[in-house]
C-alpha cells in the first residue's frame, strides 16, 4: 500500500497525517479539505518537517477529490467539532451529510479502499459511510475504542504511577457515555488491575473514561486531536504493515455477541484486508447487559439517521 488520504485538515486530520508521515510507512499522504489552502499549508508544513524528523513520506494538500485517486486507505475526520454542551447525537444531521458527500466522492476515484471513520457521532457515521459506499463491512469501520482505551490507560498509569506502555485494556460498546470498560480484561504487565488498585478508584477512572471526550471539550472549547489523530494513524499502520493487531474498533456486527446490523465497538483483528476477524469475548452477565444497553443507544441514533435519509 502506497497512498493514504486523510479527509479533513482540522486538528484531528492534520495530526493523523503528520503522525502517519513520521511512521514513514507509505509513499504519499493526501490531506483533503474544502478549505484547500488550509490543507495545502498544513501538508507543506509537514513535508518541510521531513528532513528534520527524517521521513520520506510525501504530503500533499488539496481540495480536489481527483488528487485522492488510487487511495488504499481513507481516514475521514471531516465534520463539525463538538462544542461545550453539545452531545455527539446533536451532530448527526450535519455530519451525516458531510460523511455521505465525502465517501461518495472518494469512491469516484478509488476502487475498493479501506475507510476509517473518525467523525462524530462515530457509530452512526460509520453506518452512514458503509451505506453510502456499498463496501463490505470489513472495509468500513470506525476509530473509537483505541482512543477510549488510550484515555483509560492514561488515567490508570497516573493512578498507579506506572508506564502506560505496560497497561493492556479493552473497552467495548458505543463511543460515548454508554461505552463499556472491562476491568476484568485490564492488566499491567500481565497482572490483573484489580490486584493493584482499589474498587473505588477504579470505578472513578471508569467513569472519567466514559466522559473523557467531554472533559477535554470543557477544558479547550473543542474536541481533542492529539490522541484521536494518533489512534487513527495506528489503525492505518496495522493495515499497511498487515500486523493483525487486535484493537477495539467500531464494526458492523453480523451475529457476533448475538447482535445483527448494529455498529458497535468490539475487539477486532486489523490486517491488510481491514477487519480480518471480529473477536468474541466471553462476557459475563453484567458485562453483556452493559453491552446490550450500549447497542440499544446506538440503534436509536441509527434510527434517527434512517429517518433523516427518508426525508431527503
Amino acid at each position: 500500500m502506497s497512498k493514504v488520504t486523510v479527509v479533513g485538515a482540522g486538528n484531528v486530520g492534520a495530526t493523523c497525517a503528520n503522525v502517519l508521515a513520521h511512521k514513514d510507512i507509505v509513499k504519499e499522504v493526501v490531506l483533503l479539505d474544502i478549505k484547500g489552502d488550509l490543507a495545502r499549508g498544513k501538508a507543506l508544513d509537514s513535508w518541510q518537517q521531513a528532513s528534520i524528523d527524517y521521513y520520506s513520506t510525501y504530503l500533499k494538500g488539496t481540495d480536489d477529490y481527483a488528487e485522492t485517486a488510487g487511495s488504499d486507505i481513507v481516514v475521514v475526520t471531516a465534520g463539525i467539532p463538538r462544542k461545550p454542551g453539545m452531545s455527539r447525537d446533536d451532530l448527526i444531521a450535519t455530519n451525516a451529510n458531510i460523511v455521505n458527500i465525502v465517501t461518495s466522492s472518494i469512491m469516484k476515484y478509488s476502487e475498493n479502499p479501506i475507510i476509517i471513520i473518525v467523525s462524530n457521532p462515530l457509530d452512526v457515521m460509520t453506518y452512514a459511510a458503509q451505506s453510502a459506499t456499498g463496501l463490505s463491512s470489513d472495509r468500513v469501520f470506525g476509530m473509537a475504542g483505541i482512543l477510549d482505551t488510550a484515555r483509560y490507560r492514561a488515567f490508570l498509569a497516573t493512578a498507579l504511577n506506572v508506564s502506560p506502555k505496560d497497561i493492556q485494556a479493552v473497552l467495548m460498546g458505543g463511543h460515548g457515555d454508554t461505552m463499556v470498560p472491562l476491568p476484568r480484561y485490564t492488566t499491567v504487565s500481565g497482572i490483573p488491575v484489580m490486584e493493584l488498585i482499589d474498587q473505588e478508584t477504579l470505578d472513578a477512572i471508569v467513569q472519567r473514561t466514559k466522559v473523557g471526550g467531554g472533559e477535554l471539550v470543557k477544558l479547550m472549547g473543542t474536541s481533542a486531536w492529539y490522541a484521536p489523530g494518533a489512534a487513527a494513524a495506528q489503525m492505518v499502520e496495522a493495515i499497511v504493515k498487515d500486523e493483525n493487531r487486535i484493537f477495539p474498533c467500531c464494526a458492523r456486527l453480523e451475529g457476533q455477541y448475538g447482535m445483527e446490523d448494529v455498529f458497535l465497538g468490539v475487539p477486532v483483528k486489523l490486517g491488510k484486508n481491514g477487519i480480518e476477524q471480529v473477536i468474541e469475548l466471553q462476557l459475563n452477565e453484567d458485562e453483556m447487559a452493559l453491552l446490550n444497553t450500549s447497542a440499544e443507544h446506538v440503534r436509536k441514533v441509527m434510527a434517527i439517521y434512517d429517518n433523516l435519509q427518508q426525508k431527503v
